[in-house]
């Protein structure tokens, strides 16, 4: 039989019976629109996830104090009991690493910063000139202080945006006015630009950046640095960087070969791989529990199919007594469950996107529609038909054609 002539029964098949028809696809529509929006929301976040942690720096290495030092008598001290981080080593790794492009050190305390009769609970980031670019970080107004800054200890600093916001009112400009963060003057030289919220909800725009010597000096009074900020040559080479740093700070430290470091190296890249791997594995999960409609519909679409055999029995019979093979039949049902179950794939792939776009208005989440889901809808659409449409064609197929007549 011509298969166009195959879809064309098919299709006057199923208008027959609209409600019934619409009803069957309903599980397939469910299944494919889940599929498609849950997978939309997966990527969105996955992709919103790895774009804000570049933009607190894709080659950036941090070191800390490691936690699991152990001293005499092989007691733990935690990293903030730590010193073990100088401003030496700082040099050390600018001067003998390779694939490093920028180094500085980094120092923090917490408290208030005070303009006239406006305050606001802020921190206070201790960094060398250096920092603004391991960060990928631009100035909206005004300069960075300067290598001379360090070395003299300057009362100066950079603020961010919510800074500014909440002790400058009224439009006052910052440049050149001069805050307290707890008893120390700072003379604003510059504004950071807007990064807006990262990836674990913190405000990075609340903040002050200024000399890491004026904040060891003046505010935390010591010697050591917290943390050391490092970029790589490129994100491919943050592993070669982080080997060579390492056996930098251990030659530094002094350690011996059995020593364990006293030192721990995260990169962002590895970050990125890690958070985009659970990302990715809760999409996978929830796609899954999507896609358990689309069973759910295939079976519709079985249970709907051999009513409809049964219905047309004596139809079955009086092709068959006029020349159709059991082939025919078969291709007959065969079409109609998979015209069934693309059809419903096709309402559910508009459904699925429409979907994903109202969560983007509504809820402002991130969404990635990706063509893939789309193509896999639609080949599980007619596995589905295909699947589940076969063995009620079968049946169709191998009805006697007498005892068909005779079927009331």
């Amino acid at each position: 039989m011509n298969i166009i002539n195959l879809f064309r029964i098919a299709w006057k098949a199923l208008l027959r019976n609209k409600l019934r028809a619409f009803l069957t696809m309903l599980g397939i529509i469910i299944g494919v629109a889940s599929v498609i929006t849950m997978v939309a929301i997966g990527e969105g976040s996955k992709q919103s996830i790895r774009n804000q942690l570049s933009g607190m720096g894709s080659n950036m290495i941090n070191i800390r104090p490691s936690s699991n030092f152990t001293v005499g008598g092989g007691a733990r001290l935690g990293a903030s009991s730590l010193q073990t981080l100088k401003v030496d080593d700082v040099n050390a790794i600018k001067n003998d690493a390779h694939f490093i492009t920028a180094v500085s050190p980094g120092v923090t305390s917490n408290g208030q910063v005070i303009n006239g009769a406006l305050n606001w609970p802020t921190s206070i980031q201790g960094v060398s000139p250096d920092y603004l670019s391991i960060r990928e970080w631009g100035l909206k107004d005004g300069i960075n202080f300067t290598d001379e800054d360090v070395k003299t200890a300057a009362k100066v600093c950079l603020i961010g945006q919510t800074i500014v916001e909440n002790v400058f009112v009224n439009g006052e400009n910052p440049i050149g006015k001069v805050i307290r963060f707890g008893k120390i003057p700072l003379k604003v030289i510059g504004i950071l630009t807007e990064k807006g919220e990262n990836t674990f909800g913190q405000d990075q725009d609340d903040v002050i950046l200024a000399p890491y010597t004026t904040v060891q000096k003046r505010i935390l009074a010591v010697p050591y640095v917290q943390t050391i900020y490092a970029s790589a040559v490129n994100e491919q080479s943050s592993d070669t960087a982080t080997k060579e740093i390492t056996a930098i700070l251990r030659k530094q430290h002094k350690l011996k070969a059995t020593d364990e470091d006293d030192f721990n190296i995260r990169t962002q890249a590895e970050l990125i791989s890690t958070i985009s791997s659970t990302s990715e594995l809760l999409t996978v999960l929830l796609a899954a529990i999507a896609g358990i409609s689309l069973v759910v519909g295939g079976i519709g679409i079985m249970n709907i199919m051999y009513v409809s055999v049964t219905e047309r029995t004596k139809e079955i019979g009086l092709r068959m007594s006029i020349g159709a093979r059991g082939i025919d039949i078969l291709l007959q049902f065969l079409v109609e469950a998979i015209l069934i179950s693309v059809t419903g794939g096709i309402i559910g792939v508009i459904l699925g996107i429409s979907a994903s776009q109202l969560v983007n208005m509504i809820l402002q989440w991130p969404i990635l529609i990706s063509d893939s889901s789309i193509l896999l809808s639609f080949l599980v659409c007619a596995v589905t038909g295909v699947f589940f449409g076969y063995y009620p064609a079968q049946k169709a197929s191998k009805l006697d054609p007498i005892e068909a007549l005779r079927y009331e």
